[in-house]
């Protein structure tokens, strides 16, 4: 597991400041008159939340692993993806249903670190 966090949170950190970097420079007049620049800027930037959050995990796992790293591993996974993901879409589509998805990945990612905490309390 260790190991699936520590390339997945690099390849999505690298995908995160190339796709904001695009957003910033190739795409923002586009973005500015859709009036989407912060909804993208939000999608990067919590795309690289959850990249760090996993390295985090990776690291963790190599000198402890459990029930909640690995869970939190998971739903990290899940929640950087769904949730920059839904709102790139609303950049790139311009409909707004993908909002509703959007939550979803939300809440994988504050169940996510909420199961770190639990594995960090499991440990004191």
């Amino acid at each position: 597991m260790k190991r699936f966090c520590l390339l997945s949170g690099s390849i999505l950190a690298s995908l995160s400041v190339a796709i904001g970097a695009f957003g910033a420079h190739a795409w923002k007049a586009y973005l500015v008159s859709t009036q989407r620049l912060d909804t993208f800027e939000t999608a990067s930037k919590y795309q690289m939340y959850g990249a760090l959050a996993l390295l985090l995990l990776g690291i963790w796992q190599i000198n402890s692993g459990n029930r909640f790293l690995k869970l939190a591993s998971y739903l990290m996974m899940a929640g950087s993806v769904i949730f920059p993901g839904a709102l790139y879409l609303i950049c790139i589509t311009q409909q707004n249903i993908w909002g509703a998805v959007a939550p979803i990945g939300g809440l994988s990612l504050i169940l996510g670190f909420s199961c770190m905490a639990m594995a960090a309390y499991q440990k004191a």
